[in-house]
C-alpha cells in the first residue's frame, strides 16, 4: 500500500458524513416562511373605518363601516388585491324601521355558519341614540352569504335606551360571550360583556362592565372605551380596545388580559397601564384604532388591521382608511404591535400567499358562460357592450372602481371608457354601452350578491335595473341591456379576478 492511500479513502467518507450532519442540522432549524405579495396601505381608501378582515378558504374578506343601511364586503386572494377589489353588497335593511348608520361590522364563523354583527340606529332617529347591535346569519359557509336577519341585541342596564355598539365574540372556557361598548347606569362609555346562549341570543340581558376609561390616555376628547377585540395566543386571552374620542388624533389601542377564570367577573381582567398602539407623527398616522386580527394564509404570522387618519384633524368620518401590518410577540408573551406604518410604504404581504394580485375582473354570465365584452375593443363613445366567448383580451377586462357611495364604475381596461346606460333611460331594454366618464348615476352600478360562486347582479344606480343578456341568448354577440330583476341566470355575473 502506497503512503497516504488509507487517508485518501477516508476523505470521501468524511465529506459524506459532514454533509449528512449539515443536512440534519438544517432540518432542525425553523424554515422562514415565504413572504406574500407586496402591498401598500391603505387597503381601502373610502369608507375604510372600523375594518374587520378574515382570511378564509383562499381569500381575504374585508368589511367596514358605511354610515348607510348597506353592508358590503370586498374579497381578494391577496392582501394587496383588496385595494382594487369590488365591494359586493351583501345586506340592505329594507324593514319598516330601517336601520341605517351602520358601524363596526364583524364576521365570525360559528359551527359552519357566518354571523355578521353590526351596530345601527333607526332611520329618522337622532344620531347614535338608537344604536343597537344587530346579527345576520349566513345560509352556509360562504362569507358573502346569503344572509338572513336574526335580530338585535341590547341590555336592560345599558343607556341611553340600550345603546350597544362595536360587538364582538369572545370565546373562553368553551363558552361564547358578547363583548361590546355601552353606558351602564349612566356611567362613561365602557367595555361590557354578557353571556350568549347562541351566536344571536343573549343568555342574560344584563351587561357587566370590565373596563372604564379611567387612565389619562383613555380620556382625550371624551372618556371612551370601545371596539373590544379578542386575541388568543399560547393559551392566553387578550382584549385590545380603542380608547379616547375617535375625533382626536389620540384615539389609540389599550389592552386587557383575562387573568382570572370568569370573564363575567371584572376582577378577572387585568388592564395594561400604557397604550399598546398609538399615533405616529413621524409617519403621519393619527388616531389608529378600532382594529381586528387575522393570520397569514400559512398560519405562521399574526396581523393587525385597523383604521387611521393621515392628518391630525381627520375626525370620525369617511376620511379614515383601512390599513394592515404584521405584528410580533414580546418575550413575556404579550403582543407587540409596533408603530403604525406610513401610507405608501411597500411591505411584504402575509406569508403563504401564492395567487397573483388581481388588477381587473372579467364578468362571466352564469347562463351562457360568456364574458362581458366591448365590440371590437373600440374606444368610441357609444360602442356596444355584448357577450362573447371569453378570450382573456383587454376588451373583456374591467376595473371595478369604488366611488365611495356604495356604487362603482366599470372601466374597460382596453379603452378607459365606462359602462353606461344609453340616454340615462329607465326603461326595460335600454342598451348598455361604453361612454366617457360623466360622473352621473347612469354610469354607477352596485354589485349585489346573488348566489354562491361569486355571482352578482349589476344594479344601475339611476334605474334600479340590472345588466341582462337579451332573451337569455347564448350566442357570441348577444346584446347586454338593462332589465327589471327577474332572478334568472341570464342576469347573474361571476366576478373573476384577472391580471
Amino acid at each position: 500500500m502506497r503512503p497516504g492511500a488509507r487517508t485518501s479513502r477516508r476523505r470521501p467518507l468524511l465529506v459524506v458524513a459532514l454533509a449528512l450532519l449539515v443536512a440534519l442540522v438544517a432540518a432542525t432549524q425553523p424554515v422562514s416562511a415565504a413572504e406574500g405579495r407586496p402591498y401598500t396601505n391603505p387597503l381601502k381608501s373610502t369608507k375604510g373605518a372600523d375594518p374587520w378582515l378574515e382570511y378564509y378558504a383562499g381569500n381575504y374578506y374585508l368589511v367596514t363601516t358605511t354610515f348607510t343601511g348597506v353592508l358590503g364586503i370586498r374579497k381578494a386572494p391577496t392582501l394587496a388585491g383588496l385595494a382594487g377589489a369590488p365591494t359586493v353588497q351583501v345586506w340592505s335593511d329594507t324593514t319598516p324601521t330601517r336601520n341605517t348608520n351602520i358601524w363596526a361590522p364583524e364576521l365570525h364563523l360559528v359551527d359552519g355558519k357566518w354571523y355578521l354583527y353590526y351596530s345601527a340606529g333607526q332611520s329618522g332617529v337622532a344620531c347614535c341614540d338608537s344604536q343597537r347591535t344587530h346579527v345576520l346569519e349566513s345560509a352556509g359557509s360562504d362569507p358573502l352569504g346569503p344572509y338572513t336577519y336574526k335580530g338585535s341585541l341590547t341590555g336592560s342596564n345599558l343607556s341611553p335606551g340600550g345603546w350597544l355598539i362595536d360587538a364582538s365574540l369572545l370565546r373562553a372556557g368553551g363558552k361564547l360571550y358578547l363583548v361590546g361598548s355601552g353606558f351602564v347606569n349612566g356611567g362613561a362609555q365602557s367595555l361590557v360583556i354578557a353571556p350568549l346562549s347562541n351566536p344571536y341570543t343573549l343568555a342574560s340581558n344584563t351587561f357587566t362592565v370590565i373596563s372604564s376609561p379611567t387612565l389619562s390616555w383613555e380620556t382625550s376628547g371624551h372618556p371612551v372605551n370601545e371596539g373590544p377585540e379578542p386575541l388568543y395566543h399560547d393559551g392566553r386571552t387578550f382584549l385590545t380596545y380603542s380608547a379616547s374620542f375617535c375625533g382626536t388624533p389620540d384615539y389609540k389601542l389599550g389592552q386587557l388580559e383575562l387573568t382570572g377564570s370568569d370573564p363575567l367577573n371584572p376582577a378577572s381582567w387585568t388592564k395594561k397601564q400604557t397604550p399598546v398602539f398609538q399615533r405616529s407623527d413621524a409617519n403621519s398616522v393619527y388616531g389608529p384604532g378600532h382594529n381586528g386580527f387575522f393570520t397569514s394564509p400559512d398560519g405562521t404570522e399574526n396581523w393587525i388591521v385597523y383604521h387611521a387618519n393621515s392628518s391630525a384633524n381627520g375626525g370620525c368620518g369617511n376620511g379614515r382608511t383601512t390599513r394592515a401590518q404584521k405584528f410580533t410577540w414580546n418575550a413575556d408573551g404579550t403582543p407587540n404591535f409596533g408603530t403604525p406604518v406610513a401610507l405608501g410604504t411597500t411591505l411584504p404581504g402575509p406569508s403563504g400567499e401564492t395567487a397573483a394580485t388581481p388588477t381587473s375582473y372579467t364578468l362571466v354570465n352564469r347562463n351562457s358562460g360568456k364574458c362581458l365584452d366591448l365590440a371590437g375593443g373600440s374606444s368610441a363613445n357609444g360602442t356596444n357592450v355584448f357577450q362573447w366567448t371569453c378570450t382573456g383580451g383587454a376588451n373583456q377586462k374591467w376595473r371595478i372602481e369604488d366611488l365611495g357611495d356604495d356604487t362603482s364604475r366599470l372601466v374597460n381596461v382596453a379603452t378607459g371608457g365606462v359602462l353606461d346606460t344609453a340616454e340615462c333611460s329607465t326603461a326595460d331594454g335600454a342598451d348598455l354601452r361604453q361612454w366617457s366618464w360623466l360622473n352621473n348615476k347612469c354610469q354607477r352600478f352596485r354589485a349585489v350578491f346573488t348566489a354562491s360562486g361569486d355571482y352578482v347582479r349589476l344594479v344601475n344606480e339611476n334605474s334600479g335595473k340590472v345588466a341582462d343578456v337579451a332573451n337569455c341568448g347564448t350566442a357570441d354577440g348577444t346584446d347586454v341591456r338593462q332589465w327589471t330583476w327577474l332572478n334568472n341566470a341570464c342576469q347573474q355575473w361571476r366576478l373573476v379576478p384577472t391580471t
